[in-house]
């Protein structure tokens, strides 16, 4: 049949089983809106109120679903306000197609109303992307867009369509989406031999788990390599829940905000096991002393990732469910009772812990924790209230925290969020802000109210910028500059105003009362707790000092 381009758009959308889209009309992309309108009972369209939110809310549909979150915007400022979403989706590698239009074919270059070479801007922070000049190959294009964003290590891809592709029309025939097939391990026998005697014959493994575990869907898989090594386990931020934070295995998050139990461990271990992670910055430290006593198995799907941070002495590049499964099945069953005893130790000596006798952040998610019984979907922004949410909340179950980890977006979360329950909409979806972070983009809470979309959002309120605080309190020689927040900006009344519940929360025992009513309600609640300014962050490591030298309050006392 004879489409328009537009009508391309919304029927490829339809091919690829798209159910949600999120973003914001204007002139260049008027056709597909006009498209998208008369399907709008197949495709649901969020209209948010900024395109940054579009961005983040398909981010975080994508990460609470593991489908392929997509925006829409304008051309101009429409199409660089996505920038900031695609490049945290980037750096996370999550599975994001952004469409953008832009202006007619012989408008192109020509400095013309809000063009941009959106295209060229966003070239390094895409898995891939398209500028599409001709209609008869916009449902390739498009469809080559869906594939390459979910295949291998997903990510974000973009494409920009012209006005008149979107007016012109041509012949246009439905297929099924192009299934998936998981890659096939790029290692030899060899190779897997020698991780398996690495393996068998270390005495001290130790698990360092990252966020491709959680888009590889591997958490099985890992929980019983885990049990068959008889190993302890840490995780990065992006890869919470794929080891139950109640595992008795389990040390907690490793690197700058890690656990002593982590970072100790790791520096002690004689093997170390890297799954689906990168060795960031904020993992290792200084990569000179990063786990030098042990050997490193680096298994990721990615071999860009091998040797990039650190040396490796085996490799196994492939999907990691696949791998381990292979794993799995050829591993001597290991048992490590002095070692395993040694690492309770550690876990028992350091506990996290934090100032009980006032409201704090760790004391709320520990509530949200108990109150939700675990089973909620918690987004974050950056700061202060991220490494908490981190620590403090027990993560049972993969994708059910989304963070941005690589590029640290504030901002991020309450996009996310409204992402997240438009993808899981029978679970409790809660975003934790700082005051900062709010600011950003707290215009989002329009979005909420306008199509009732039942989120919480938790405001870590502490009138200033928490994290940048504590580094010029412990660096900087407590000279606060820019990062005080004591203004006359009041929350309730702003979310209000935006249409949404609020509650003030200022005492320990209005935290459980306040969680339970704001799910109760059915409706976007805003909780504005108020913490004290200096609360801070701990275990931490310098930047660039190895992680080994954690300290927390108690070692800065003494």
């Amino acid at each position: 049949m004879v489409l328009t381009g537009a009508e391309i758009v919304v029927e490829c959308l339809k091919e690829q089983g798209v159910d949600t889209v999120f973003g914001y009309p204007g002139g260049t992309i008027l056709n597909v809106y006009d498209a998208l309108y008369k399907h709008s009972e197949e495709i649901h369209h969020i209209l948010t109120s900024h395109e940054q939110g579009a961005s983040h809310a398909a981010d975080g549909y994508a990460r609470a679903t593991g489908k392929v979150g997509v925006c829409l915007a304008t051309s101009g400022p429409g199409a660089t306000n996505l920038v900031t979403g695609i490049a945290t989706a980037y750096m996370d590698s999550v599975p994001m197609v952004a469409i953008t239009c832009n202006v007619n074919l012989p408008l192109l270059g020509k400095d013309t109303f809000q063009e941009v070479d959106i295209a060229g801007i966003t070239m390094p922070i895409t898995k891939h992307n398209y500028i599409v000049k001709d209609v008869a190959i916009l449902a390739d294009t498009l469809r080559k867009a869906f594939t390459i964003a979910k295949s291998g290590r997903p990510g974000p891809v973009l494409v920009d369509i012209t006005k008149d592709v979107t007016a012109n029309s041509c012949e246009y025939e439905k297929q099924e989406p192009e299934k998936i097939v998981t890659q096939k391990g790029r290692y030899t026998e060899t190779e897997l031999e020698e991780a398996i005697r690495l393996i068998e014959s270390a005495e001290k493994p130790f698990i360092y788990v990252g966020g491709g575990a959680v888009i590889s869907g591997a958490h099985e898989e890992v929980r019983a390599f885990a049990k068959l090594v008889d190993a302890p386990v840490c995780d990065t931020l992006m890869g919470k829940g794929v080891i139950d934070g109640y595992d008795e295995r389990y040390t907690g998050m490793i690197g700058m905000h890690g656990t002593k139990a982590s970072n100790f461990g790791v520096s002690e271990c004689d093997l170390l096991i890297a799954m689906g992670a990168r060795f960031s910055d904020r993992v290792v430290g200084n990569p000179k002393k990063f786990a030098e006593n042990a050997k490193v198995l680096h298994i990721d799907i990615d071999a860009a990732e091998i040797n990039k941070n650190i040396r490796t002495d085996v490799s196994l590049v492939g999907d990691l469910k696949a791998v381990l499964t292979e794993l799995n099945a050829k591993i001597k069953e290991q048992r490590h009772e002095e070692w395993m005893a040694h690492i309770k130790e550690l876990k028992d000596k350091y506990p996290l812990s934090y100032d009980t006798s006032a409201l704090s952040c760790p004391y709320i998610m520990e509530e949200i924790d108990r109150v939700t019984k675990g089973e909620a979907v918690i987004t974050t922004d950056v700061g202060q209230h991220q490494m908490w949410a981190a620590q403090y909340y027990k993560y049972t179950k993969p994708r059910t925290l989304l963070t941005s980890g690589g590029l640290g977006t504030m901002g991020y979360g309450l996009g996310a969020c409204i992402g997240a329950k438009m993808g899981q909409p029978d679970k409790i979806c809660i975003n934790i802000a700082g005051d900062g972070c709010f600011r950003m983009n707290m215009n989002e809470l329009a979005t909420a109210s306008r199509y009732n979309i039942p989120i919480i959002q938790v405001v870590i309120n502490n009138h200033v910028l928490g994290m940048v605080r504590q580094w010029q309190t412990l660096f900087y020689g407590k000279r606060y500059s820019q990062t005080v927040l004591n203004d006359g900006v009041d929350f309730c009344k702003v979310a209000e105003g935006l249409g949404c519940e609020t509650i003030l929360v200022t005492k320990k025992e209005e935290v459980a009362p306040a969680i339970e009513k704001a799910i109760a309600l059915k409706k976007p609640v805003l909780l504005n707790c108020i913490i004290p300014e200096d609360d801070k962050v701990f275990p931490m490591v310098p930047a660039g000092a190895p992680i080994s030298e954690a300290f927390d309050a108690g070692d800065l006392e003494s």
